[in-house]
């Protein structure tokens, strides 16, 4: 039951995810989502989650690690539900930044 929970946890937050990607991210995403890519997504998502670690290379960043977990999590699944959470709350957190951005105001010079 906390699996299928888990699930539909991390499902619900690709699903967020993949609206505000662009088409190729997105069918990217969609192909390593796909069972049949287990064996490229696991080692995949372990190397980034490795890389994540030499962040103070100039090319390797910390944002390898959630990407890591991102991946990993559709296999792992005592992962899912803390990586379904957290990609629902940093797409909340986004949408709400996106909104305050759109919605600023600039100084008038002259006025």
């Amino acid at each position: 039951m906390a699996d299928d929970d888990g699930k539909r946890l991390l499902d619900e937050g690709y699903d967020k995810l993949e609206q505000d990607l662009p088409d190729r991210v997105t069918r990217i995403l969609r192909w390593l989502r796909n069972p049949k890519s287990r064996w490229v997504r696991l080692p995949v998502g372990i190397l980034l989650i490795i890389a994540s670690f030499f962040w103070f290379l100039p090319i390797l960043g910390m944002e390898l690690l959630p990407i890591g977990l991102l991946l990993i999590a559709q296999d792992v699944p005592f992962l899912r539900k803390p990586v379904g959470k957290a990609l629902i709350w940093l797409e909340k957190k986004w949408r709400k930044l996106h909104q305050r951005w759109q919605n600023r105001t600039f100084l008038k010079w002259g006025k």
